[in-house]
């Protein structure tokens, strides 16, 4: 087979684009291919942040922290995985994956010390200073371009191409214009993010959220699973996935976790708290999905002041998203809520939060509570965010068949591979998971491709 390029990798999320910087720099030809008319995916979307353990940003901030530790904590949050050894190995290669954006890719990030966010038991996340994933995807843009790596926009794989021995050896893609063209190539790594925009596959594999609207990237549509079927891949983690307990309404960005996670509450439309916050924006979703109606988040100006250190969080007060009343029954009337029943809400929580007594729902991490003051109120939906399983993958992102053997030449990373979250549901997600799983694995799987030529070249 005469090979177009050495790599070729399907999707310009942060997976992708991490992949080809790390083919490139392992001395591989790599192209990459994106179906929407602009890179970024869900990435784009995201905060930026990406968990490390052991970093120098993290010895320097004197914090200490550990793999074991990083490990101990994912386990904790996700429960049962179908591939621990992908956990330890992600958890293993973080701070070298952080220190590699930094370095080689030239991110601008730093740790983010302000709060340690959902399933993290110390300060390791990594992320731009705006919380933008959208400025992580143009340091790798950027990093990309200064490599010369091919980039094109609109031209979407449309099938794997495999050779006589179900091993892979490129991909069909239809071009801007509407042609068919086939790209040959040594290797293939799938980038192309998870399925919770394809609703049958939604409904099949992660039913409880099947009725949510979704909130991520329009390309999320479940090609590497149904192409991991055809060849006979095994499937990971496939029922787990990231939700979003409180999408502002009707603004449609998301209302910054920290405003819970300092100390707010979420409240149904009668004004009562349901369930223990503390479960996290991934793990609470179900609880807010149930009330089966808009919700409202509220928190007081101390949590407010440190939730506007986020643009998103400026921009959505700035826009209307949050309002201000000196009490919560006048809080209450701005969206005809009940006033005695929410001003008896924050009552009972705000003695829960003094210790007596004991919350009724059973959270204990209260941090600036109780609220005190003006408090602010923020209408609230669930939603899908993105997917968190996908195909089993080894170590280095190789495509593994049910027996464990890999799919030749196919590697795979981020929502396209079984995560780090579980097996299933939302409780799972600890912050920053997707970026790790994209990040760490696109590169992982970056090196081993051109580590695979290298050796086969030499054979």
């Amino acid at each position: 087979m005469q090979a177009d390029v050495d790599v070729l990798v399907v999707g310009a999320g942060a997976c992708g684009l991490a992949a080809a910087i790390a083919t490139h720099d392992a001395g591989a030809s790599v192209a990459i291919i994106e179906k929407l008319d602009r890179p970024g995916g869900n990435s784009s979307l995201s905060t930026g942040s990406v968990p490390a353990a052991g970093t120098r940003f993290q010895r320097d901030a004197g914090i200490e922290d550990s793999p074991e530790r990083f490990i101990a904590d994912l386990v904790r949050t996700g429960g049962p995985t179908d591939c621990p050894q992908l956990l330890r190995r992600l958890a293993e290669t973080s701070a070298a994956t952080v220190e590699w954006l930094v370095d080689s890719v030239g991110a601008r990030m730093a740790l983010v010390t302000a709060y340690k966010h959902v399933g993290h038991s110390v300060p390791r996340l990594h992320a731009p200073v705006s919380r933008r994933g959208q400025d992580l995807v143009d340091d790798l843009l950027s990093a990309v371009e200064k490599r010369s790596i091919p980039l094109a926009v609109g031209n979407g794989a449309r099938a794997l191409v495999s050779d006589a021995n179900d091993g892979v050896i490129g991909a069909d893609i239809e071009t801007t214009n509407g042609e068919r063209q086939r790209i040959l190539a040594r290797k293939v790594v799938l980038a192309v993010n998870g399925f919770a925009g394809n609703r049958d596959l939604v409904a099949r594999f992660c039913p409880e959220i099947s009725g949510a609207q979704y909130f991520g990237a329009r390309g999320s549509t479940g090609e590497a699973v149904l192409w991991g079927e055809q060849l006979g891949a095994a499937l990971g983690n496939i029922g787990a996935y990231q939700g979003y307990a409180a999408v502002s309404d009707p603004h449609g960005s998301l209302l910054s976790w920290t405003t819970i996670e300092k100390g707010g509450i979420i409240v149904n439309g009668a004004g009562q708290r349901f369930g223990d916050e503390s479960a996290g924006y991934s793990g609470y979703t179900p609880n807010v999905m149930a009330q089966g109606g808009p919700c409202f988040a509220i928190f007081d100006q101390k949590i407010f002041d440190i939730a506007a250190l986020e643009e998103e969080f400026v921009e959505l007060a700035n826009y209307g998203g949050i309002k201000k009343a000196s009490t919560a029954a006048e809080l209450a009337k701005m969206y005809s809520l009940d006033p005695v029943a929410l001003t008896a809400t924050v009552e009972i929580f705000n003695k829960a939060a003094r210790g007596q007594p004991p919350d009724v729902f059973g959270r204990r991490e209260f941090a600036l509570a109780p609220l005190t003051g003006a408090l602010y109120i923020c209408r609230v939906v669930p939603a899908l965010f993105h997917t968190q399983g996908g195909l089993m993958v080894d170590i280095d992102g190789r495509v593994l068949r049910p027996n464990g053997r890999p799919i030749a030449n196919l590697f795979a990373g981020g929502g396209a591979a079984a995560g780090l979250s579980g097996r299933s549901g939302a409780a799972g997600y600890a912050s920053g998971n997707g970026l790790l799983s994209a990040i760490g694995l696109g590169r992982l799987a970056g090196l081993a491709a051109a580590q695979e030529i290298r050796s086969e070249v030499a054979a």
